[in-house]
């Protein structure tokens, strides 16, 4: 069943209303052209104007849609060759987060990345098996493993963000939680090789940013990145979760937020709608923009980490985060 929120039935509508003419046109062999014409231009002019027009709340409702592209979709289309590896080698394996090798062609060229993200499920027994893409600490301490391959194989790395944030049960934090979100920047900030961050839905807090220290900080354009929730945040901040969309306006936490505030250096635009409307459509935007952000660098990777340009990708990735909330007082740069 297609879900749609309260700002996209009047889509809907339209949408059952062409699709009503059609199979009418199809089943009774009457010819509506004209109609379904004229309905299909009033459709595709309905779809620009909402989604041009969305609150920062409607953004975050839309990263969120179980009909967005995830992680795989992403990695079974744009690499080849995926071979997931499991497990933190302490205590067990994540299923929230996956990751692997796999092969990348970039102008004629096939190299070897390492690619991980978070992973929702799509039905019920996915989404509990994923832990709805909220990892444990063995999830991260995954991470820190794959990482420590990615710097001793020379690997570029690809991270995709979707996760409401890391998993706060109580077994998380018993196993170290904040400590592995931690260690996971810690180690991103150490590798000399390339590191390109995306967020594809939902960015959410320390469990968002253990897997997005990127030389390159991509976002799709309806994807959220963010402290907190906000309905979390309405709660903290007016004891009321009904008013997250008041909180989320207050967040900035939208991609045109971010891109203003240069906290991402790229925004990727989606299809008409949302990727969620048109996931090929969303895939193939995703593997240019990977390409033109990312490629060059990736195509570059030192063979070795004592390499002056390993040491240069490093400290970069390390400036930019320390420039992170850099403004000017007095014509000085102050922190």
């Amino acid at each position: 069943m297609e879900i749609f929120f309260e700002f996209e039935k009047p889509i809907a509508v339209l949408e059952k209303k062409l699709l009503e003419l059609r199979d009418l046109q199809r089943n009774d062999g009457v010819d509506f052209g004209h109609e379904i014409q004229t309905l299909e231009k009033k459709l595709s002019q309905m779809i620009i104007d909402t989604y041009s027009k969305l609150s920062p709340w409607q953004r975050v409702q839309l990263s969120r849609h179980p009909s967005r592209p995830y992680m795989m979709d992403y990695v079974e289309k744009i690499f080849s060759g995926f071979m997931e590896l499991h497990g933190d080698r302490a205590f067990g394996d994540d299923g929230a987060l996956v990751g692997g090798t796999a092969f990348w062609t970039l102008s004629g060229k096939t190299i070897p990345v390492l690619v991980l993200g978070q992973q929702k499920g799509r039905t019920t027994k996915q989404k509990v098996e994923r832990n709805f893409g909220m990892a444990r600490p063995e999830g991260y301490r995954k991470a820190i493993r794959l990482f420590d391959l990615a710097e001793r194989f020379r690997l570029p790395v690809i991270t995709f963000i979707d996760t409401p944030g890391a998993y706060p049960g109580m077994d998380a934090e018993e196993r170290g939680q904040s400590q592995a979100i931690a260690e996971s920047i810690r180690v991103m900030f150490s590798l000399t090789v390339p590191v390109c961050s995306v967020v594809i839905g939902e960015g959410g807090s320390g469990g968002a940013l253990a897997i997005g220290i990127g030389n390159r900080v991509l976002m799709q354009e309806f994807s959220t990145y963010s402290v907190i929730s906000p309905e979390s945040c309405a709660s903290i901040l007016w004891s009321d979760s009904t008013q997250a969309d008041r909180a989320a306006e207050r967040l900035k936490m939208t991609a045109e937020d971010l891109g203003r505030m240069k906290l991402v250096d790229a925004i990727i635009r989606e299809p008409n709608g949302g990727a969620h409307r048109d996931q090929e459509a969303a895939i193939a935007a995703m593997a240019r923009a990977l390409e033109d952000h990312f490629g060059s660098l990736a195509l570059a990777t030192p063979d070795s980490p004592q390499a002056s340009q390993s040491l240069q990708i490093k400290q970069e990735r390390l400036q930019k985060f320390r420039d992170y909330g850099s403004f000017a007082l007095s014509g000085k740069k102050s922190q």
